[in-house]
């Protein structure tokens, strides 16, 4: 990568990474602290105030991708941190359960992936556009396991408010990463009406390749919000306390970090980026079978094989977090990038949304079991959609 790239490639990783802490610090938290407002003891209610994020994301990625091929790149970013900083002021403020619904549906109506991966795109060559997407996907990976160690410790100091506050000032800070700290936007060729961008979305949804990968990451983060609807309570069958569970996750997160690294990146070198790509995808199965034969043993499942999965899921997940907006922006046309990304960026907030509902019914309807069953067999369909998938040739 050349010194611009890198200064690119970090300060749009610091960006995801500060607004990405900001959404995950609330969740190991929210539905316990939420319960302390007015109207929080109704679990439903909550629940729906939780998920509010993701619908307003789903609903809005599109429109923010489009704006950013339409009027630019970093003003698109700005206007989606202030909005996610709004929707942050609100909840810290917020002094009953429907006020704090507010604001996260306002935080998610910040819908800035699809700008800030289209950013990312813009300002790389296509030949190290995938280890630049790593560094975003692996900034987001550690803001994970991160959030779920500090957000009860936090939330012990200064309660569910003084964590929105303090995502409220990571979004600022994000902002004056983009206007301070990115490298200015690059010259790239900008619709110069409303119907060459409906012309260049209607390209995005006619694209076979593009349709393949917004079926993989749709699939991809059902299945992982769905095995979070039963792995928590394996790990305290294992053995290991609530507040303890980092424990597995973290190692597990960053040991994955280190095999991608290894192995995805020279293997894009070598032109072999469509197997790591078959590889990943069949590992997140692979998960899925072996908690599938956990669960239905009815045994305490035990700590090291959890663990040890937890590790696989995580390579997969991150070569896949690396490598699917990569190719996304890599076939997309230029002019219609940030549209491309915006597309995909919804099928990814989709995917949380049925991973949580359809992933909770699946818990309570037939178990973990049949919940893990769900996922592998939804993760073979995926396997078999992509593997007519080709790598783009690379532009170096």
């Amino acid at each position: 990568m050349t010194g611009e790239e890198r200064r690119a490639s970090g300060a749009l990783a610091l960006v995801f990474a500060l607004r990405m802490l900001g959404l995950f610090i609330v969740l190991p938290v929210f539905a316990l602290e939420a319960a302390r407002l007015p109207g929080g003891d109704d679990p439903a209610r909550v629940g729906f105030a939780m998920g509010l994020y993701g619908l307003t994301q789903a609903f809005l990625q599109i429109p923010f991708g489009i704006a950013s091929d339409r009027f630019g790149r970093k003003p698109t970013i700005v206007a989606g941190l202030l909005v996610f900083a709004a929707g942050s002021a609100i909840a810290a403020w917020a002094p009953d359960l429907t006020w704090l619904a507010i604001g996260r549906a306002v935080q998610g109506a910040g819908a800035i992936s699809a700008a800030v991966t289209a950013f990312l795109a813009d300002v790389t060559r296509d030949s190290v556009r995938t280890k630049a997407m790593a560094m975003v996907g692996a900034s987001i990976a550690l803001m994970f396991a991160l959030s779920l160690v500090i957000a009860p410790l936090l939330a012990g100091w200064v309660g569910l408010p003084g964590i929105f506050g303090m995502t409220c000032t990571l979004a600022l800070l994000g902002i004056a990463v983009v206007l301070w700290v990115a490298p200015p936007e690059p010259r790239v060729h900008r619709p110069s009406d409303m119907q060459q961008v409906r012309g260049g979305l209607g390209e995005v949804l006619r694209h076979a390749g593009l349709l393949r990968l917004n079926l993989g990451v749709f699939v991809l983060h059902a299945v992982q919000l769905a095995m979070w609807m039963a792995v928590p309570a394996m790990l305290v069958r294992a053995g290991l306390a609530k507040a303890d569970h980092w424990q597995v996750y973290l190692p597990a997160v960053a040991a994955s970090l280190l095999v991608m690294g290894g192995v995805l990146f020279p293997m894009e070198r070598k032109g072999r980026l469509r197997a790591a790509f078959l590889i990943a995808i069949a590992l997140i199965g692979v998960v899925q079978i072996g908690l599938w034969w956990l669960a239905r043993s009815g045994a305490a499942p035990g700590l090291w094989a959890l663990g040890g999965l937890m590790f696989v899921f995580f390579i997969g997940f991150n070569t896949l977090e690396a490598s699917q907006p990569s190719l996304v922006s890599k076939l997309a046309p230029a002019h219609a990038r940030g549209a491309a990304l915006g597309v995909y960026n919804t099928l990814q907030s989709v995917g949380f949304f049925v991973g949580g509902a359809v992933g909770g019914w699946l818990a309570r309807a037939h178990g973990a079991s049949g919940l893990f069953a769900v996922c592998a067999l939804g993760t073979l369909v995926w396997l078999v959609a992509a593997w007519p998938m080709q790598a783009p040739a690379v532009k170096h």
